[in-house]
């Protein structure tokens, strides 16, 4: 007998789900199938819980699908880099104790200790990143586990051996994990950054290939005075710029005071050092600016405005994708194919926006995590709470969705061909764009309600070259006048956009 497509599910029912009853009747009421089918899709039945961590096992797509496009993230990101940064930390930390005259149990170290501090932070690896989680185990603290493997470390060297117990003098967590995560941003943020500038060095260059093509403007969907095809991507390079400036220029704080900001551990171990002006001095030693206002944490608000930029300068490429697509898909550009590439599994002809498409969705799941962490990161329970520890964890995944879909956005522009034809062929059948200049000539010369003569002729009408002309010749205007608007064609009303569009280069050097 044929088995029908009920029948399966009524056996997979049968055979997936405990206890389960024989198979109902075909005639069986729909919540009863229903029933039957629900249960039996709660059931693992497919998928592995073993599988070995790589490319193809990884749980996000940034490790995974893309791990190749954000690898150069993981040295700034990752929990390596994470422990890493510390480790760097607490060993500055030591060396700075050591040049306080006042902290005589920790006296000037020699060239040879200095030497192996120095080796052990040039030299520090995964594997030995990997004795911190092993010791992370056992503590359930990870900066614990950084302190304690930096004094097995110590240990081997004897006069680094007697100090030893300062690793991490008065030190709280946080005070070296904000240092820390300030650092893996800078190095963040030197990395993103060349991808940013690549968008908009692209576009700069179209700007000026193209200052002079003109192109149909759009205001609510609608024809508008035309423009030209540099200057709208002009606007784009500026607006991109002034973000990755205002990137440039956010200052990443941090600080070193311990426990709730007050130096209260500091002080009572050694009163008479000025424990502010010398956190003050280490903080910016590590090339970052000195907060002088902090509880247990630095509050995050540099965080916050870094990451609020980021997502400004990723809405302005969204901008950009969403319009390329759509100028894509009225066939103001085309695009290059690539042999061997796949548009469509069932549709051979296409040749879909796919790299517009991938960046927009990526700035998307950027943006997300961005706009979280820049609202829950300047919030913490009075002088702290943990909630902003597991979040910090997350600062890599915007970078990597950000970097992927700089990435694409760079490669859709590559493939583009502008179809400067098509672009005219749009101008051509939209002459009643000309109402403007002509309604504003006619009130130069007092004619009598011009826009409203140039509403009734225009408004929600096709008006072609023959029939904006009549009008035009019948003005009662002088003739200098006339000729102008009779010389006027939809592709020279472009005001000043070709002269923007060239000084591009200029204006971004301004910035």
């Amino acid at each position: 007998a044929a088995v029908t497509p009920m029948s399966v599910a009524h056996a997979a029912a049968v055979t997936t789900a405990p206890h389960a009853r024989a198979p109902a009747h075909p005639r069986a009421s729909s919540a009863s199938r229903t029933r039957v089918i629900r249960r039996a899709s709660t059931e693992r039945v497919f998928a592995p819980s073993d599988l070995a961590l790589d490319d193809l096992t990884a749980l996000s797509p940034l490790d995974g699908r893309y791990a190749g496009k954000t690898a150069a993230l993981r040295g700034c990101f990752s929990e390596f880099a994470l422990i890493r940064a510390r480790v760097y930390v607490e060993v500055r930390w030591l060396q700075t104790l050591a040049a306080i005259p006042e902290v005589v149990e920790v006296p000037p170290l020699s060239v040879e200790a200095n030497t192996f501090l120095e080796d052990y932070l040039k030299n520090f690896s995964v594997a030995e990143a990997a004795k911190v989680k092993n010791v992370e185990k056992t503590t359930n603290h990870d900066v614990k586990a950084v302190e304690y493997v930096i004094k097995d470390a110590l240990m081997t060297q004897p006069e680094l051996a007697k100090i030893m117990e300062f690793t991490h003098f008065a030190c709280t967590s946080e005070d070296i994990n904000n240092l820390s995560h300030a650092i893996m941003l800078r190095d963040g943020v030197a990395t993103l950054k060349p991808e940013m500038t690549k968008i908009i060095d692209a576009l700069t260059k179209m700007s000026v290939e193209h200052a002079a093509t003109p192109m149909m403007s759009r205001t609510h969907g609608q024809p508008a005075s035309p423009t030209t095809l540099g200057k709208e991507l002009a606007n784009v390079a500026y607006r991109l710029a002034r973000q990755r400036q205002q990137l440039a220029g956010i200052p990443l704080y941090g600080k070193m005071a311990g426990a709730v900001g007050n130096y209260n551990a500091h002080m009572s171990a050694y009163p008479n050092v000025d424990w502010q002006a010398v956190a003050e001095k280490f903080v910016t030693g590590l090339g970052l600016d000195f907060n002088p206002y902090v509880t247990q944490i630095e509050p995050h608000d540099y965080m916050a405005e870094l990451f609020a930029t980021i997502e400004r300068f990723n809405t302005i490429v969204l901008d950009f994708d969403r319009d390329i697509w759509s100028y894509i898909s009225i066939g103001y550009f085309k695009q290059k194919t690539i042999a061997g590439e796949v548009g469509s599994s069932t549709m051979p002809h296409k040749v879909n926006p796919i790299d517009f498409e991938n960046s927009e969705g990526n700035v998307g799941l950027a943006n997300a995590v961005f706009a979280h962490l820049a609202a829950k990161l300047p919030v913490s329970r009075w002088q702290r709470d943990l909630t902003d520890s597991t979040v910090l964890r997350n600062m890599g995944v915007g970078f990597g969705y950000s970097m992927l879909a700089y990435q694409s956005t760079l490669r859709g522009i590559g493939k583009l061909e502008v179809a400067a034809d098509a672009m005219a062929a749009d101008l051509d059948v939209n002459w009643e764009v000309l109402a403007e200049p002509i309604q504003t000539v006619m009130r130069r010369y007092a004619v009598e309600k011009p826009y409203e003569k140039l509403k009734e002729l225009t408004r929600g009408r096709r008006v072609n070259a023959e029939g904006m002309r009549e009008f035009v010749a019948k003005l009662d205007i002088p003739e200098e006048g006339r000729q102008s608007l009779m010389a006027l064609t939809p592709a020279s009303y472009i005001g000043n956009a070709t002269a923007q569009a060239k000084d591009i280069v200029n204006k971004l050097k301004e910035l």
